[in-house]
């Protein structure tokens, strides 16, 4: 941190401020991210799950950083091999993602037994 921000801080902490978010800045609030934008957007994703970012905001009709931020906020989702997959997984995903690993497991574990008998 520079010099002079942090003078600018200590400004602000002298002066009562126990806050370090930003403060509201006059103007009217973004209305890209409302609603409508939002239902678009999943519909988008429910059409087909491959589509890019830039081809989600185009097909929308919004920058691509309030697509970005559809996704991060509204969706908690990100954007994983090609796919967009939620950032947190449901108790029964995580089991059903446990069970799928043993089961491509179990078969080559069955064939190192059979391989070290034979060496």
């Amino acid at each position: 941190m520079s010099r002079t921000q942090c003078l600018e801080w200590f400004k602000h902490f002298k002066e009562d401020r126990m806050s370090v978010g930003e403060d509201p800045r006059p103007g009217r609030p973004s209305t890209l991210t409302n609603d409508d934008h939002v239902e678009r957007v999943r519909a988008a994703i429910r059409g087909n799950h491959h589509l890019t970012i830039r081809e989600i905001a185009d097909e929308v009709g919004i920058n691509t950083e309030f697509c970005h931020q559809i996704f991060a906020e509204k969706f908690q989702m990100l954007r994983v091999s090609a796919k967009f997959v939620p950032r947190l997984l449901t108790d029964d995903q995580k089991k059903k993602k446990v069970l799928k690993s043993v089961r491509n497991c179990l078969p080559m574990q069955m064939v190192m037994k059979t391989f070290l008998r034979t060496s």
